[in-house]
């Protein structure tokens, strides 16, 4: 299986490869694309040091898989041409994810939906993912009516250039600047820029992707994404209304059983999802499960993941798997 990593030098193409790595992925060959002042760097994977390569280069060489994660319009140029030459894409920018014609996929819900003829897959926005894996098995139960979700997101999901200058801000060093604002101790109310109906790219990704992941068009989302000083992973408050009612120990108990999720919600043992804990992990987490006493059939969530991993990397890397596994590459 040859495996072109697209973005290899970036902070989630470093995760990727991690994942890679951690997962035993069947990669006989590795090949790291990056932009032209990073070649001829060298990667180290399993042991293994390889050259980082340019994009031509690595179309050329025709991987079986590429994980692409170099922004969208590096996606939009690239993604067909990889597609072109035979490679299956699976591609972590938002380029094409509302694409009707692309698949957008978390393995644990609609990977089934993938065929031989799916050449770019899109993985969808981090913050999307993990609200998703969670509202997916409540939604075949009850019906998900509405959904509000305010998120508080880490600076990593800016990249690496927010992480510094949260560091600088702790030193009290004057540096570069990927906000408008400072970060430290501090929450900004934006994350990615404004569209014409007031909300972000990001609030709305929150709607459109969940309604394309679940299928489902008729469920309302409303949503305020939040950057705050954080490094672990981003953490979401959620309230759902269900068209059906509900019993709050049997949501507990779907969940529990749900793939990829853990449920950490006990009161008396102050037990709860946190990005301090969920840092490096794939798994989301999902507590503070309680009836919404104000609005019939609702629910209230807290729901915490690595936005690097499951968010990102570890979604491409199980789409990659699920492709292998069936015979899909």
């Amino acid at each position: 299986m040859r495996v072109a990593v697209v973005g290899a030098t970036g902070m989630v193409g470093e995760v990727m490869l991690q994942v890679l790595a951690e997962r035993n992925f069947p990669v006989t060959e590795l090949i790291p694309v990056a932009s032209e002042k990073s070649v001829g760097k060298e990667i180290e994977f399993k042991g293994t040091k390889y050259k980082v390569v340019g994009m031509q280069t690595a179309v050329d060489m025709k991987a079986d898989i590429a994980l692409f994660s170099a922004g969208g319009e590096t996606s939009l140029e690239w993604a067909p041409k990889f597609a072109t030459a035979g490679t299956t894409v699976i591609d972590n920018s938002s380029a094409w994810r509302m694409d009707p014609t692309k698949k957008l996929i978390v393995p644990e819900i609609n990977a089934s939906e993938l065929t031989k003829e799916d050449k770019i897959i899109a993985n969808p926005n981090c913050s999307t993912i993990q609200m998703v894996m969670v509202l997916a098995p409540l939604h075949k139960k009850y019906k998900i009516k509405r959904v509000i979700v305010s998120t508080y997101q880490s600076i990593t999901g800016t990249g690496v250039k927010a992480v510094q200058q949260l560091e600088n801000e702790y030193a009290g060093v004057q540096g570069e600047m990927a906000y408008k604002y400072q970060i430290h101790r501090n929450a900004i109310p934006q994350c990615d820029s404004f569209e014409e109906n007031g909300y972000t790219k990001e609030e709305m990704k929150l709607v459109r992707e969940t309604q394309k992941i679940l299928s489902d068009k008729t469920i309302a989302v409303t949503a305020t994404a939040v950057r705050v000083p954080i490094v672990g992973g981003h953490s979401e408050a959620v309230n759902v209304e269900f068209a059906n009612d509900f019993n709050v120990s049997e949501i507990r108990e779907i969940l529990h059983h749900t793939d990829g999720v853990v449920v950490q919600d006990n009161n008396d043992t102050y037990t709860y999802p946190m990005p301090l804990y969920a840092h490096g992990k794939d798994e989301v987490f999902v507590g503070r499960i309680r009836r919404d006493e104000s609005q019939p059939n609702s629910l209230n969530m807290w729901i915490v993941a690595d936005n690097l991993r499951k968010g990102a990397a570890t979604n491409t890397v199980q789409i990659a798997e699920y492709l292998v596994a069936n015979k899909l590459v």
